[in-house]
Order: structure tokens, then sequence, then C-alpha cells
């Protein structure tokens, strides 16, 4: 996914379109499936948003959701790579994500990506299996699950469908992608590079359970937030595990993803200059 913006100005704007392509494509050929090529998404997604601009909220956080996918049509019943694809654009106008901090659950018990397997891509399958365990979750009283990896069952992966970022002493930290369990988060990206270029300490990195509470009760996790095309930057209010609850600092009180959140919405508002290009107007 992706969205689409309006200026202050009132004009419509793509973020990172070329970087969607990207993963998109990659997507693709994990699942078997053709590559998109350029002047065709490009030419779909500027027709689409132009004709449906009128769409896109200019409320402070209103926004249009794209989608683009991909998805098989043969004329055949079977387990074997198809021959023939559709490709199909929608998108539809959203408001804030979460109205309030996120409230996350780690487990062990269920899984939800493995070396090798199709974690680090956008694949509809990779949802299916996460619907139970979240509903568990929420009957609990979370919104979402903070993930837990498959074979030491100790490092977290990602939040539902976000990456995950923690704050431990001056340190901003996010789990590393080359496992290829944890999603390339084109928001997560492009939080990194804000990060890196004005001055921040970042790591890239695995984070255990244990370093996790352990920063917590010392005093030393200052902040732990989701990224995403849904919520951008999402804080976390409270980590659960086992029959433990973890209250983060308020979040007016956290520097990082306050900071993040206004830097994202101001380029996206075009109240900041678009020093990396991110911004496509249509």
């Amino acid at each position: 996914g992706m969205k689409a913006f309006k200026t202050t100005d009132g004009r419509p704007m793509l973020f990172r379109p070329d970087a969607n392509l990207a993963r998109l494509n990659e997507s693709c050929v994990r699942m078997a499936m053709p590559e998109i090529p350029e002047e065709l998404f490009m030419d779909a997604l500027h027709s689409l948003v132009r004709l449906d601009q009128d769409w896109i909220p200019d409320t402070e956080d209103g926004s249009l959701y794209i989608r683009p996918f991909v998805f098989a049509t043969d004329d055949f019943v079977g387990i074997k790579p198809s021959d023939t694809f559709k490709f199909v654009i929608f998108c539809c106008p959203v408001a804030r994500y979460y109205a309030k901090p996120v409230r996350v659950y780690m487990q062990q018990e269920f899984i939800r990506a493995f070396p090798g397997g199709t974690g680090g891509v956008k694949a509809a399958g990779n949802y299916g299996a996460t619907m139970m365990p979240l509903m568990h979750a929420r009957k609990m009283g979370f919104d979402q699950m903070l993930w837990i990896d498959g074979v030491t069952h100790n490092r977290l992966q990602e939040i539902g469908t976000m990456n995950v970022f923690v704050q431990i002493d001056d340190t901003v930290i996010t789990i590393p992608t080359t496992e290829g369990t944890i999603l390339k988060g084109i928001t997560r990206d492009s939080c990194l590079q804000l990060l890196r270029d004005n001055g921040f300490k970042v790591e890239e990195r695995d984070v255990t359970i244990e370093e996790l509470i352990d920063a917590h009760r010392s005093g030393r996790l200052h902040d732990a937030f989701g990224t995403g095309t849904a919520a951008t930057v999402a804080p976390i209010g409270v980590i659960g595990y086992k029959d433990q609850e973890y209250t983060l600092p308020p979040v007016e009180d956290r520097k990082v993803s306050n900071w993040l959140k206004k830097e994202l919405w101001s380029l996206r508002k075009g109240l900041r200059p678009d020093t990396y290009g991110w911004m496509q107007e249509i």
C-alpha cells in the first residue's frame, strides 16, 4: 500500500511510488508472478489518483490509501505457477489509523514468519495466519501482536503489519530485514534515513524479549513505535508478556517518534523542502 496526500495549497501528491513499485515487483518475483513494467504502473497510478483526487481528504490526518495488487487468473484448478494475471489498483479515503497509543502483546506460541518463507514480501497469505492470534490478543485487551521469531522464540519481528522501532538509552533500534522475515517497509526506510541524517544514533539489529523487558525495568526504554503506510508512526503505549504489562512513558514526552511523525507530516503537506525527492505530484 501507499498513500496520496494534499499539500496545504491543495496539490495532490504521492509518497515514494517508485519504492512501492520496487517492493511490489520484489514480492511478485518471490511469488512466481511477472514484474509490473514501470511505465504501466506509473500510468495506471497517476491516472487513477488524478480521477479520484477529490477523494483525498484535506484534513490534518487524512489521506487516500492506495493498494496495488496482482492475482492469478488461470482457467485451471491445481498447484502450479500461473500463466495469466490481473493487475489492479484500488483506493479509499482514510483518517488516522490508531486514535490512541497501541497496546501490543508478545507470545511465543504462534509464529508469523520463518527464514526462507514469504515474511519479507507482500503476500496475502502472510496475513491469514495472523487472524486467530490477533483475536486472542484483542480478547485480552490488546490491539496487536508483537511477533516473535520462530527459531529462537526470543527475538522481536514486527507489530501486526508494521515494522517496530525501540529507543533504548540514546539509541534507536529497528529489526534488520536481512533474514527475509521482516517486510522492507517504505515508512521504515524513510524513518531510518531521516534519523541518520539528523544526528540520531541508529542501529539495525535484533532485540530480545529479555533486553526489552530489562530496558523497561531499568528506565532505559524511552520510546517504542510501529511504522507503516496505514499508521505512519504509531506509538506503543503498553507491551504485554505472559501475565505482565509494561507501560511506556507518556507519548507527549517522547522525542523520537514525535519528531519523526512531525517530519513526515510536514514533508507530505509541503511544509518542508523535499530534499529526498520522495513526493511526486499528480
